[in-house]
């Protein structure tokens, strides 16, 4: 959307119009012939925009909410489930339009229904800008209060990022990058069901008397990840045709729902865990990871995005009954956020939890993300009036989760100094 800026919002509203309208009108309807073509149905479409942050430079507060107003009209007339890109990369420093962004989210995010938004804090090269992790530990707070009638709904279309990729399409981080093309067709590709039913054959042939180890494990994930990933690519490069619009990545990550038998949770369960959360599932997900992606990247000239395996609490019924029995803790989730691909993400938690404790929750993911120079996320969901126990019900693919308790402490003290984590020594290659 960058030829769409202008400091008169007018006209800026008009352009953003116009052009999601030119090139995603019949977005829908060709997803939908593509996938009736395969007999593969091509389920969540959206899109995502240039950093509003960004083209909005000039914007004050309201303009920011109401140029979130737009991209949300927008998007409900081509008939799309999400928008992304209200967002803004802060890793080294914040403008005053950025600023303006951050400020506006609770408002926005309350009046919207299809934003998701996407805030990045750090990175490998530049460190970690302290003054955005405490700003957004309180503006996450403030969300919640604005969507409260909602069990605070809008956190959950609410992401902060380190080291967020250009080209992931997958909600609530996606964006258009700076370097991406003008326009440019990407598909997530997910299916740990089928993942799970792989690996379900192989157990079977080992209760039959084959010999099966690890090494047969990762194989057999590879080797699924690879078919899944193919069949991907090709209806996003027959989507892409069809549109006349450039093919970009295929990012293949396991990205469950709620419904039963589309669980990453599953998985852990039939590789012989009594259930995710138990000694071994770091190991079991690292090898899941690294497994997904080679098979990917096997299987597509352009892999991008996340490409991993993602652990979103309430979109997995296996894993939002772990964490619900407390098998499933919030310090064995951060542990597993170093070896997955995303980071804590849909986590209910305490209403009054103080926005210093959720800043040092951001600074410890990013802090992984920076040291291990992969992409860490937050996505976790203060529930005003619920406590640990009470449910918080989000509805569709956000799907449902109990409170857990947040690690105890204060945090005020470090969070507060503000300032910038220094960029690790080996964030200096050149």
């Amino acid at each position: 959307l960058f030829d769409c800026a202008s400091s008169d919002f007018d006209t800026f509203a008009y352009k953003v119009r116009s052009k999601i309208f030119r090139y995603a009108e019949k977005l829908v309807e060709t997803c939908d012939l593509v996938g009736d073509r395969y007999g593969i149905p091509v389920v969540n479409k959206r899109i995502s925009v240039s950093p509003i942050g960004t083209v909005g430079a000039s914007f004050s507060r309201d303009e920011m909410v109401a140029a979130c107003r737009v991209l949300d009209e927008s998007a409900k007339e081509v008939g799309v489930d999400f928008i992304g890109g209200f967002g803004a990369l802060v890793d080294k420093g914040m403008t005053p339009g950025e600023k303006n962004l951050i400020d506006a989210l609770p408002e926005a995010l309350a009046v919207t229904d299809r934003i998701c938004s996407s805030i990045n804090v750090g990175s490998t090269k530049a460190g970690i800008n302290m003054d955005a992790v405490r700003l957004m530990g309180q503006r996450i707070l403030d969300v919640a209060e604005a969507t409260r009638d909602r069990d605070a709904i809008g956190c959950a279309k609410l992401v902060v990022f380190c080291n967020i990729p250009q080209d992931v399409p997958f909600m609530a981080g996606a964006y258009l990058g700076v370097g991406e093309p003008d326009v440019v067709i990407d598909v997530g590709v997910s299916g740990p069901g089928v993942v799970k039913k792989a690996l379900d054959r192989l157990i079977e042939e080992k209760n039959n008397g084959r010999h099966i180890t690890v090494d047969d494990v990762a194989e057999t994930i590879k080797f699924t990840a690879f078919k899944v990933t193919r069949v991907g690519e090709i209806i996003g490069r027959d989507v892409a045709k069809e549109l006349g619009i450039p093919f970009g990545v295929a990012d293949l990550s396991l990205a469950p729902t709620p419904a039963i038998g589309d669980s990453v949770g599953e998985i852990f369960q039939a590789l012989g865990l009594s259930s995710i959360g138990a000694p071994g599932t770091t190991a079991i997900l690292a090898m899941l990871n690294d497994a997904v992606k080679k098979g990917g990247v096997f299987a597509s000239s352009h892999v991008g995005g996340l490409s991993g395996a993602f652990i979103p609490v309430s979109e997995d019924a296996a894993i939002e009954a772990a964490a619900r029995s407390g098998a499933l803790t919030f310090e064995k989730l951060e542990a597993m956020t170093s070896v997955c691909s995303v980071g804590l993400d849909m986590i209910a938690i305490p209403g009054d939890t103080p926005a210093s404790t959720i800043g040092g929750i951001i600074a410890d993911e990013a802090a992984i993300g920076m040291i291990n120079n992969k992409a860490t996320a937050v996505r976790v969901i203060p529930v005003p009036g619920k406590t640990v126990g009470d449910v918080a019900v989000f509805g569709g693919l956000l799907g449902e989760a109990a409170v857990i308790r947040v690690p105890g402490g204060d945090s005020a003290g470090f969070v507060n100094l503000g300032g910038r984590i220094p960029a690790p020594i080996h964030g200096l290659k050149n």
